[in-house]
């Protein structure tokens, strides 16, 4: 069994290190494995079998539609409509206009569902108003790169579909756990904001002008849409009026007549959200179907079962196993990308975290905030790539700015696995009413 666990690492070399498309390189290792080490077995018939199933999983259906609507909402005004709602009520508060940054990644998260989508939508006015306004380069940057990775975290979210997909998890209890959670390091977030403006004022900038209490609250009104939207599509699924793909559809119809009432969006503008759309979904698609095939493939070769008995032999404590697999994915993270991990080990982790004694909603948290960390780790964080094209900045110096944030996703990793309970609070309320 050595020698399949070395053909994988050896096959994975092979076929990503030389650039294929991440999708096709993980079909090209399954069916090397079973050409090796299983030739009697038709995989030709195994691969046709696995596309249907895994292309046509109802759950799946969500997906496209929440990647349409972010890509039709980042061609709103929203983004403008965070700053002018929001920036009033910030003018007393220590840090002020930087929780900007974190407030609105967390309301944009609410209806977007991609890391790197908040933060091109949020950072494209929120960066540039903070940086003339004077505040400190670094904050700025770090607040946006850590507060962008929400998108992941706070449902609706696309890596939770396709971890809910993969480990046969409900969607919907995944998204509710990720509420709890999301809102804690948003919170975490704006502390460490507030501590360091606390103690170094000059790192934040001018004083926004004063504002009466009807200024401000209709300010707010300039929120209203995406509130609304924000209502419609999390209240409907958490409601039990409509499942995740019915309120994806919803967001969508909803995003189209924002787009259309803001005049920001026309024929040709909704063609193009829908091209990108398509766009993502084939790539997701493809990359879904590899990593089931290779994760079937593994499991004919009996590889998962090796593994993870190799890794009980260790003796491990549940809580010395995450802390293994935390700089696991850390490592993984550097080189990687947030998908193409999470395709790649579920296979393995999973069944080592449910021995354990964890569960998969627990797992999903978990997986979810380690691809966050992925998100805003060099040298391939895309993160880092999105806030380098806002701001010019070195990848280098974004990720110095970024290293405070980074260091409070792994604690709040090493706090779930001390209180995993935390997790599931919000699924267990919901599913006691």
């Amino acid at each position: 069994m050595g020698g399949v666990a070395v053909s994988l690492l050896g096959f994975m070399g092979l076929f990503l290190g030389a650039g294929v498309w991440i999708g096709l390189g993980l079909v090209a290792v399954a069916v090397s494995l079973l050409m090796l080490f299983r030739p009697a077995m038709p995989f030709e018939k195994l691969l046709a079998q696995q596309t249907f199933n895994t292309l046509t999983s109802p759950e799946l259906l969500a997906l496209p539609l929440f990647i349409l609507m972010a890509e039709v909402l980042f061609r709103t005004r929203l983004a403008e409509a965070l700053f002018t709602g929001l920036a009033p009520w910030l003018r007393r508060v220590p840090g002020r206009l930087n929780h900007l940054t974190v407030m609105g990644c967390t309301l944009f998260a609410s209806v977007c569902g991609s890391s790197a989508a908040t933060t091109a939508m949020v950072g494209r006015i929120t960066a540039k108003e903070l940086l003339d306004r004077g505040y400190d380069r670094a904050l700025v940057t770090g607040s946006l790169a850590g507060a962008g990775t929400l998108g992941f975290l706070i449902p609706p979210s696309t890596i939770m579909i396709i971890y809910g997909v993969m480990a046969e998890e409900s969607i919907l209890r995944l998204f509710m756990a990720g509420i709890l959670p999301g809102i804690m390091i948003a919170a975490a977030y704006m502390g460490y904001i507030a501590f360091r403006a606390w103690r170094t004022p000059a790192l934040v900038g001018e004083t926004p002008p004063p504002t009466t209490l009807r200024e401000k609250i209709r300010a707010l009104r300039d929120l209203g849409p995406l509130l609304v939207l924000i209502l419609v599509v999390i209240g409907s699924m958490y409601g039990g009026i409509a499942s995740p793909t019915e309120a994806a559809a919803v967001g969508v119809a909803g995003a189209i007549g924002i787009g259309f009432w803001q005049r920001t969006l026309d024929l040709r503008g909704l063609l193009g959200a829908a091209r990108s759309a398509a766009d993502s979904c084939a790539m997701i698609g493809l990359i879904m179907l590899g990593a089931m095939f290779l994760s079937t493939a593994m499991g004919y070769l009996g590889l998962p079962r090796y593994i993870a008995a190799t890794i009980d032999g260790w003796g491990l404590s549940p809580f010395v196993l995450i802390l293994v697999l935390l700089v696991f994915y850390i490592l993984l993270g550097m080189v990687m990308e947030g998908l193409g991990i999470i395709v790649m080990t579920l296979p393995i982790t999973l069944p080592l975290i449910e021995a354990a004694g964890y569960s998969k909603i627990w797992f999903g948290i978990f997986v979810v905030i380690v691809i966050e960390m992925a998100q805003i780790s060099p040298p391939v964080g895309f993160n880092l790539t999105v806030i380098q094209r806002l701001t010019g900045d070195s990848i280098g110096r974004i990720t110095r700015a970024t290293a405070p944030f980074f260091a409070i996703l792994a604690a709040f990793v090493v706090l779930i696995a001390v209180f995993p309970g935390l997790v599931e609070i919000v699924p267990n309320m919901m599913a006691g009413r």
